[in-house]
C-alpha cells in the first residue's frame, strides 16, 4: 500500500516528522517498507501563462513563446506540440536548476533568444517516461506562485507492507483510523451525502450466487464526457500511490478504492443486455479482460454477466466488451460486496493480480459499498457531468458477515501482557478502535466494527490492546523452562554431521525451491509423477520436484553464467513422489560437482573430476554410518544419467539412490558446456548406521597376501570382493582393491585386477599353511563362479 503522507494528513495530522510517523506506523505492526519524496529536487519553477505563441521563422517544429511568470514577460522558444495561447504551464526560470542538476541559461534556438524553459512532466521528475508535451496546469493556478508550493511537491510517499490481516488499512481511510488512534486524534475526511437522482433509469440486477456476492449496488450515470481532463489534483494523488491516470472515469474508481477502500467498476451502459447477473461461470466460456487476454473461465469462477455472457471476473477484472471508452456516454457503476472465498485465488488461477482483488482476497467491509457509490457518483458528476439514477441494490442480509461480540477475560490480559493496565485504558484503546464496549464481570464484551475482519477471538483483543498501548512498554522477561537432556541415539548419524563433512570435502550447501519448471523435470526426470501446483508464484515453478537433480542443475546453470566454472554443491530436503491422493516425501541428499579436481593454485593440477571423485565423497557419507559393507554400486540406467557413468546405490538389498555422469543429451537440451557429476540418496538410508563398539587390538602380527586375477572386462569388481571375502574366513580385517590394468600382457577383453587381503588372529600367530589354504579356496571359488584366473 502506497499512499501521499499529505493525503494522509488531509484525514488526521499528528505532530510528527515523516520518519517519527513512519516509526510510530511499523510499531504498530504495519510495517513501513519505504519513505520516497514524491517529485526529484528542483528549483526555480512557478507558475506561468502563456500569453502569445507564433511560429519560429526558421524551424517547423519550434514555437517563440511570450510567457507571464508573474514578475515580468518573458520571450521562451518551446518545441512541445501542445503549446498553446492562455495556457497555465510550469517555467524554469534563468538561473533555475532542474532534476539532474540541468540548468537553465540564457540561449539562443535558432537565432532566436530564449529566456527559460516551458517544463514537460518528465523535466520536472513527475513522470519516468519522456513527456511527448508539456504539463499544462489548471486555468486556476496563480501565475507567479512557486511550482512545488502550489503542486505541495515537499510530500512523501509512504510504502506500507500489510499483513494479509489487515485487509481494512488498505485505503487512506483505514491508515487514517489507526493512526487517529495511535495519536488520540479525530479523523475528519470528505463528507459523503447521497446524490440526488435526476433521472428514473435502472438497470436490472440479478444475484444469483449469493454467497459469492451478498450485496451488489448499481446506479445509472446518463450523458458523461469520458473526454473531461482528469484533474491534475487527483492525477497526482493517483501517481503518488503508484497508480497511472488513463481517463476520468477509471480515475475516480480508482481513486475512491484509494480513498475509501471499496473497488468499483463502471461498464458501458449501451454494451449491457437484459440484465446484470452475478453467477458461477459455464465450463468454456471465454471473456476478453480489460488487458487484451482471453481466457476460458472454469466453472467455479465468479463473473458479472449479462444475458449475452461474461462482462467481467467478480472482484478481479472487467471485460473489454463491456469497459468504458472515449464513445461512452452512458455508465453503469457497480459497488459490490464479493466474499473473500469467492474470489481468494481466482486472480492467480487466471495469472492475474489486480488491486481490486488484492482487497477483496483480504476482505472488505460489507458496509462500505453504498458509500463508495455515492462518493464516485459526486466526483463523475463534478468531472464528467452527468445525470445519476437512482442507486439500486441487490442484497442477502443473512449471507453477510453477522456482527461478532468478543469477551476480553481481565485475567487473561494481565497474562498475555504481563502487566496490569488500567480498567479505563483499556476500555478506551477498544472504543478508539470503532468497537461497541460493555463491562461484564469477568472483563469486556466488545462488538467488533464491520471493517475488522481479523478480530474473532480472544487474543485478536489482547494483540489489539498490546499493539495501542505499545510494545515498547510492555516489560521484556527472558522465558524460563525446566529442559530434560536430549536423548542422543548413537546408532543414527545426525544430518548436521553430515552436511559438516560435505563442506569438510568443499562442497557448499545449496537451498532450492521445492517447486521446479516442468520442462526442466521432464527433461531430467521423463516418467516422474509429482503433483501440480494449482496455484504457482510463477509458470516456471510449478511442479513438485520428483529429484533434488533439477534444483542442483538449475544451480550449476546459474553459477556457469557467471564464470563460477569449479562448482561443488550439496542439498538435503524432500522429494515429492505420485499423487497428491497417494504421495511418497522422502528426504533426500543430493550432491553436484564439475569443474577441475584441485582449486586453482601453482601446486594444483589441472585434471577434471570424474565419477570416482564423486562416489568416493559418496562413500565418505556411507562411512559415517559405520556399515560400509551394508551398501554396494550395481551399473543401471537412469535417464539424467551417462549409460556408462552410472550406477545404482543400494542398502540393505532396496534401491537407495543414484551416482553417475549428466547424460550428454541431456546436457546438450540444457545448453551445458561442461559435464557434471550427481548423486542423490536417501537421507533415512544414509543416516542409519551401528552403535559404536569397542574391540580389542590383538598383539599379533597381521599377515598379507596380494592376489591378482585376471577378470571379464566386463565384470563388476563388487563381485570379486563378495567372493574373496565369502572364502577368506572370519580373521580377514582387510580387503581393498589397489589397482586395475588393461595393456599389454592381458588378453583382449580382460582386466586386471589386485587386491590386497590381511589376516589377523586375536590370539595367536597365523602360519602360512592356514593362509595358503585359504588363498586356494579363494582362487578356485573365483575361478568356478566368476571365470577368473590368478595372474602370474
Amino acid at each position: 500500500m502506497k499512499f501521499s503522507e499529505q493525503w494522509l494528513r488531509e484525514w488526521v495530522s499528528p505532530a510528527l516528522a515523516t520518519q517519527a510517523l513512519a516509526d510510530q506506523i511499523t510499531m504498530a505492526g504495519l510495517e513501513v517498507d519505504g519513505i520516497e519524496p514524491v517529485a526529484a529536487a528542483f528549483d526555480g519553477v512557478v507558475v506561468a501563462e502563456v500569453i502569445e505563441r507564433a511560429p519560429h521563422p526558421d524551424a517547423d517544429k519550434l514555437n517563440v513563446c511570450q510567457v507571464d511568470d508573474g514578475v515580468e514577460r518573458l520571450q521562451v522558444v518551446c518545441g512541445a506540440p501542445n503549446v498553446a495561447e492562455g495556457q497555465k504551464v510550469a517555467f524554469a526560470r534563468v538561473g533555475a536548476v532542474l532534476p539532474g542538476d540541468f540548468k537553465i541559461k540564457k540561449a539562443k534556438l535558432r537565432g532566436v533568444e530564449s529566456r527559460g524553459m516551458i517544463c514537460s512532466a518528465s523535466e520536472l521528475g513527475l513522470e519516468e517516461e519522456t513527456s511527448a508535451g508539456i504539463l499544462e496546469l489548471p486555468s486556476a493556478a496563480p501565475v507567479g506562485e512557486d511550482f512545488r508550493t502550489y503542486m505541495t511537491l515537499d510530500d512523501s510517499t509512504i510504502e506500507v507492507d500489510l499483513t494479509p490481516n489487515r485487509g481494512d488499512c488498505l485505503s487512506i481511510k483505514g491508515m487514517a483510523r489507526e493512526v487517529g488512534v495511535l495519536n488520540r486524534l479525530p479523523v475528519e475526511g470528505p463528507s459523503v451525502a447521497p446524490v440526488a437522482s435526476v433521472h428514473e433509469e435502472t438497470f436490472p440486477v440479478r444475484v444469483e450466487d449469493t454467497e459469492g456476492c451478498p450485496r451488489y449496488l448499481g446506479r445509472v450515470i446518463k450523458g458523461v464526457d469520458v473526454t473531461a481532463e482528469t484533474p491534475l489534483w487527483m492525477v497526482e494523488r493517483l501517481r503518488r500511490s503508484g497508480i497511472r491516470s488513463i481517463d476520468p472515469v477509471v480515475d475516480i474508481t480508482n481513486y475512491v478504492m484509494l480513498e475509501l477502500g471499496q473497488p468499483l467498476h463502471a461498464f458501458d451502459r449501451a454494451n449491457l443486455d437484459g440484465a446484470v447477473v452475478v453467477r458461477r461461470a459455464r465450463q468454456g466460456e471465454q471473456l476478453v479482460l480489460l488487458d487484451g487476454q482471453t481466457i476460458t473461465l472454469n466453472g467455479d469462477t465468479l463473473i458479472i454477466a449479462d444475458e449475452r455472457g461474461p462482462l467481467a471476473i467478480g472482484g478481479v477484472m472487467g471485460g473489454e466488451h463491456s469497459g468504458v471508452s472515449v464513445d461512452t456516454r452512458d455508465i453503469f457503476l457497480e459497488a459490490a460486496h464479493f466474499s473473500p472465498l469467492a474470489v481468494a485465488g481466482q486472480a492467480r488461477a487466471y495469472g492475474l493480480h489486480t488491486d481490486a482483488s488484492h482487497r477483496f482476497e483480504r476482505g472488505v467491509d460489507p458496509r462500505l459499498a453504498r458509500e463508495a457509490a455515492e462518493r464516485a457518483t459526486a466526483l463523475l458528476l463534478e468531472i464528467t457531468g452527468g445525470e445519476a439514477g437512482p442507486l439500486i441494490e441487490a442484497a442477502d442480509e443473512s449471507k453477510l458477515p453477522d456482527d461478532r461480540e468478543v469477551v476480553l477475560r481481565r485475567t487473561r490480559l494481565d497474562q498475555a501482557l504481563d502487566k496490569v493496565l488500567p480498567d479505563d485504558e483499556v476500555g478506551e484503546i477498544l472504543e478508539r478502535l470503532g468497537m461497541s464496549v460493555e463491562r461484564v464481570d469477568e472483563g469486556w464484551r466488545a462488538r467488533v466494527p464491520s471493517w475488522r475482519f481479523d478480530i474473532a477471538i480472544e487474543e485478536d483483543l489482547i494483540e489489539e490492546v498490546a499493539r495501542i498501548h505499545g510494545y515498547n512498554q510492555l516489560p521484556a522477561r527472558h522465558p524460563r523452562a525446566l529442559l530434560g537432556p536430549r536423548p542422543d541415539n548413537e546408532a543414527r548419524t545426525p544430518l548436521s554431521a553430515l552436511r559438516q563433512r560435505m563442506v569438510s570435502r568443499g562442497y557448499f550447501e545449496a537451498v532450492t525451491y521445492s517447486f521446479v519448471a516442468p520442462d526442466l523435470q521432464e527433461t531430467l526426470l521423463p516418467e516422474a509423477v509429482s503433483p501440480v501446483l494449482a496455484n504457482p508464484i510463477s509458470s516456471d515453478l510449478s511442479v513438485m520436484r520428483a529429484s533434488l537433480f533439477p534444483g542442483l542443475v538449475r544451480a550449476l546453470e546459474h553459477n556457469l553464467n557467471r564464470q563460477q566454472n569449479r562448482v561443488r554443491l550439496f542439498e538435503t530436503g524432500l522429494v515429492f513422489r505420485g499423487e497428491l491422493d497417494d504421495l511418497d516425501q522422502v528426504p533426500m541428499l543430493g550432491a553436484l560437482i564439475c569443474g577441475s579436481r584441485e582449486p586453482e593454485g601453482w601446486s594444483g593440477g589441472k585434471e577434471q573430476v570424474d565419477f570416482f571423485d564423486l562416489k568416493g565423497d559418496l562413500e565418505s557419507l556411507i562411512e559415517m554410518g559405520g556399515e560400509a559393507e551394508a551398501w554396494r554400486f550395481e551399473p543401471g540406467a537412469h535417464p539424467a544419467l551417462h549409460p556408462g557413468q552410472c550406477a545404482r546405490v543400494m542398502y540393505r538389498g532396496q534401491e537407495a539412490g543414484w551416482i553417475g555422469t549428466l547424460h550428454p543429451a541431456v546436457r546438450a537440451r540444457l545448453g551445458l558446456k561442461t559435464d557434471a557429476l550427481l548423486f542423490e540418496v536417501r537421507l533415512d538410508a544414509l543416516t542409519h548406521g551401528r552403535v559404536p563398539a569397542f574391540k580389542p587390538l590383538s598383539r599379533y602380527p597381521e599377515v598379507r597376501r596380494d592376489l591378482a586375477f585376471l577378470v571379464d572386462a566386463e565384470q563388476p569388481v563388487q563381485a570379486l570382493l563378495d567372493t574373496l571375502r565369502a572364502q577368506a574366513g572370519e580373521w580377514l580385517v582387510e580387503a581393498h582393491l589397489f589397482d586395475v590394468y588393461q595393456g599389454k600382457g592381458v588378453p583382449e577383453g580382460r582386466k586386471s585386477v589386485a587386491l590386497g587381503l590381511t589376516w589377523q588372529h586375536p590370539s595367536r600367530t597365523l602360519n602360512d599353511d592356514e593362509i595358503n589354504q585359504l588363498v586356494d579356496a579363494i582362487v578356485e571359488e573365483s575361478r568356478l563362479h566368476l571365470g577368473a584366473e590368478l595372474r602370474a
